[in-house]
């Protein structure tokens, strides 16, 4: 399957709809995967006629994170430090809006790309949830740092350390996410808020978005080398590889903490 075919894009009347297409493997993120996002949003970024974008999953879920085979295999670089870091997402500096439009489960860097975006409306049946501490992992994706930006400190550190998932009535709570509707709307509501974005003046948009933006981005430089650091530091560990092991092996894992 080639990129495009992994990564599907169609506009229309100033949308672009970008379509996480993997749907056999929940949409985990590989290296084909991560040049695939990355290249749909370059091709958005250049094209005049797009005014914003909705990012979906095909298949029963929006996206179960980092492909952690492609991680046994060596491959976690290209997925986690390529350009715009994970998925060739995360890290993106845009110009244009990304409206996120989950369904199903939105997890460990499925839920770091749902942050990544802009605005975003769910299913009434979506979940939520980084278990990076269930494999012996850290949500390097910006999951860390985008949280403790947006929610109380209390509720980061119950997301990031107990690995456990969270309905999006409870996201919707948190601030989160923008909405939440039955599975048959989502599609229909992620579109009309982004018409709703794409009749306004794009220059006007733009700036609004950069505006918006500005506190986090000018904090997230020194966080991201934190971020490599803890990534760096658990990546070779003993601990990572029985807890993804445990993962595939469907187990309690047997923590060593070494």
């Amino acid at each position: 399957m080639s990129n495009s075919d992994l990564v599907r894009v169609e506009i229309s009347a100033g949308v672009a709809s970008v379509v996480l297409n993997r749907p056999d493997q929940r949409n985990a993120i590989n290296p084909e995967m991560a040049d695939g996002l990355r290249s749909a949003f370059d091709q958005i970024e250049a094209n005049p006629e797009v005014r914003v974008s909705v990012l979906s999953g095909a298949g029963p879920v929006f996206c179960a994170g980092m492909d952690l085979k492609s991680f046994t295999k060596g491959e976690a670089d290209a997925i986690l430090n390529g350009p715009h870091r994970f998925a060739g997402f995360v890290a993106r500096e845009r110009r244009k809006p990304v409206i996120a439009a989950v369904h199903g489960a939105a997890l460990a860097g499925g839920f770091e790309i749902m942050l990544a975006c802009d605005l975003v409306v769910a299913s009434q049946e979506a979940i939520f949830g980084l278990p990076e501490v269930t494999l012996g992992l850290v949500a390097g994706g910006g999951g860390a740092i985008r949280l403790a930006q947006r929610v109380p400190r209390v509720l980061a550190n119950e997301l990031l350390l107990t690995g456990k998932t969270y309905p999006a009535a409870e996201m919707l709570r948190w601030g989160l996410i923008n909405r939440v509707v039955a599975q048959d709307e989502l599609a229909d509501a992620a579109l009309e808020l982004a018409s709703e974005i794409a009749r306004n003046a794009p220059l006007s948009v733009t700036h609004c978005l950069a505006l918006s933006d500005r506190l986090f981005r000018s904090q997230e430089g020194a966080l991201w080398q934190a971020n490599d650091s803890a990534l760096a530091a658990l990546s070779d560990t003993q601990d990572v590889t029985e807890g993804i092991a445990a993962f595939f092996e469907k187990r309690a894992p047997d923590w060593s903490g070494t």
